[in-house]
C-alpha cells in the first residue's frame, strides 16, 4: 500500500527564496502547458512534451528534468478531470460547474505543489538533510525534522516522487512510500464500532470516544470566523482561510488517535473491527437548520478511511455492515422499534426490559451482524454435482 510521509523542512532564509523562486517558476511554466493542452486537445504526455518542452525550458529557465516534471503534472491534472467528469463528481452536461470545468485550462496557483524524483532531489536520512534543485541551483544541507516513526519508514520503502509544499508559512516534502501489507488474519470475533456526532466512536468493548472538545473547539472557531468575516478585508479573509485548515488538522489529528486506539485493541486481541455502511447519510436525513452545520462538519468518513488504512497495514479485517436500525434493536430479543430509544442516550427494550447505553447497544449490534456476515462469506463453496 501507498503511504505519504510528510516532513518539515527548516530552511534558510537564503534557501526558503531559492524554493519559492522554484515554486513559481515551475506553476507559470504549468499554466503554460496547460493552456497548449487545452488549445490543442492533448491528452499523451509524450505529445504534449514534444508541443512545448523546449519553451517550458528556455522561458521559464528550468531544468530538463523538472520540465519533464512539470509537463507530467499537467497531463496528470487533467487526466483527473476527465475521471471526475467520467464518474458523475461535476454533474451532468449541462451543469454550470462542469461546463466550467470544460470551457478553460486548468490554473495552477503560484504556490501549488511541485513534484521532484530521484534526479532533482536526493535525500541524506542520517544527516537529516535533503538536496534538491532550484532555478538558482543546486541546494544542499536542506535541513528537515520528522519522528521516528516517519525515518524508519522513508528508510525502508521511499519509491517514487517527492512534492514540495509550502502552506501556511512552512516548508513540506510530501514522500511517497510503497509499504507491504501484511496478510489479514482469520479473525476470532470482531469490535463493533458505533460512530456518532456526541461520541465520535463507541466500541462493543465499551470503550467511548467523546466529542464534546471537538465540538467546543469548532463553535470556538466559528465565532472567530464570525467576526473575521464581519471585517470585510482580504487579511481577514486570509485569516479565515489558516483558521479553518487549522480546525480540518485538529479533527483529522483525534480522529487518528481514535483510529491508531481502535486497530491496536484489534490487532492485540486477534479481532476484526466492524463498521456501519455510512455512505449517503447526509442525503437520506433532513435535519432542521441549526442542525446543519454540525451534520456537515461530521467526520465519520475520514474515520473510517483512517480505521480502514490503519487496519490494513496491520493485517485486521475490517468489514462493513447495514447501519439500518442498530440503534433501535434489541441484542437479546431482537425487537426492533424507535420507542426503545426514549432518549438520545438512553436504551431500553419494551419487550424484554434490556437497558444500557444507546450507543454501547448500537456497537454490540453492528459486532453481531459482522458475526453473521462473515459466516456467510466464509461459507464453503458447494461441489458440482
Amino acid at each position: 500500500m501507498k503511504l505519504a510521509v510528510r516532513v518539515k523542512l527548516l530552511p534558510t532564509p537564503v534557501q526558503a527564496t531559492a524554493l519559492a523562486a522554484t515554486l513559481h517558476a515551475c506553476n507559470e511554466a504549468a499554466e503554460y502547458a496547460s493552456s497548449v493542452a487545452f488549445e490543442r486537445n492533448v491528452k499523451s504526455r509524450n505529445e504534449l512534451q514534444k508541443l512545448c518542452y523546449h519553451d517550458v525550458k528556455d522561458r521559464f529557465g528550468l531544468s530538463a528534468q523538472p520540465a519533464v516534471r512539470v509537463v507530467k503534472k499537467v497531463v496528470d491534472a487533467y487526466a483527473t478531470l476527465r475521471a471526475a467528469i467520467r464518474a458523475g463528481n461535476l454533474g451532468g452536461e449541462k451543469c454550470q460547474r462542469r461546463v466550467k470545468a470544460q470551457s478553460k485550462p486548468i490554473s495552477f496557483r503560484r504556490w501549488a505543489a511541485q513534484p521532484f524524483d530521484d534526479r532533482c532531489l536526493s535525500w541524506q536520512l542520517d544527516a537529516r538533510t535533503v538536496s534538491i534543485w532550484t532555478t538558482v541551483g543546486r541546494v544542499k544541507d536542506l535541513r528537515f525534522v520528522c519522528s521516528p516513526d516517519q525515518l524508519t519508514t522513508l528508510r525502508a520503502h521511499r519509491q517514487g516522487e517527492s512534492d514540495l509544499l509550502f502552506c501556511d508559512g512552512m516548508w513540506f516534502l510530501v514522500a511517497t512510500c510503497e509499504v507491504p501489507e501484511p496478510e489479514v488474519f482469520e479473525p476470532v470475533d470482531w469490535i463493533g464500532v458505533d460512530r456518532g456526532i456526541t461520541n465520535l466512536a463507541t466500541t462493543s468493548d465499551l470503550d467511548n470516544f467523546q466529542g464534546r472538545r471537538l465540538r467546543r473547539y469548532r463553535r470556538w472557531h466559528v465565532r472567530k470566523r464570525a467576526e473575521l468575516q464581519a471585517r470585510r478585508t482580504k487579511s481577514a479573509t486570509r485569516r479565515v482561510k489558516r483558521r479553518a485548515r487549522r480546525e480540518a488538522r485538529h479533527a483529522t489529528h483525534i480522529n487518528h488517535k481514535i483510529a491508531k486506539d481502535i486497530v491496536a485493541v484489534a490487532e492485540r486481541t486477534g479481532r476484526g473491527i466492524a463498521l456501519e455502511e455510512l455512505h449517503g447519510i447526509r442525503d437520506r436525513v433532513r435535519l432542521h437548520r441549526h442542525q446543519r452545520a454540525t451534520q456537515s462538519s461530521w467526520p465519520f468518513h475520514q474515520l473510517e478511511q483512517h480505521i480502514t488504512y490503519k487496519a490494513r497495514r496491520a493485517g485486521v479485517p475490517v468489514l462493513l455492515v447495514d447501519a439500518r436500525y442498530t440503534s433501535q434493536m434489541c441484542p437479546r430479543c431482537k425487537h426492533t422499534s424507535r420507542s426503545n430509544r426514549p432518549t438520545r442516550d438512553r436504551f431500553s427494550c419494551r419487550r424484554c426490559g434490556l437497558a444500557g447505553p444507546a450507543d454501547v447497544v448500537a456497537a454490540v449490534n453492528i459486532r453481531d451482524r459482522a458475526r453473521r456476515a462473515w459466516v456467510l462469506v466464509n461459507v464453503p463453496l458447494p461441489m458440482p454435482a
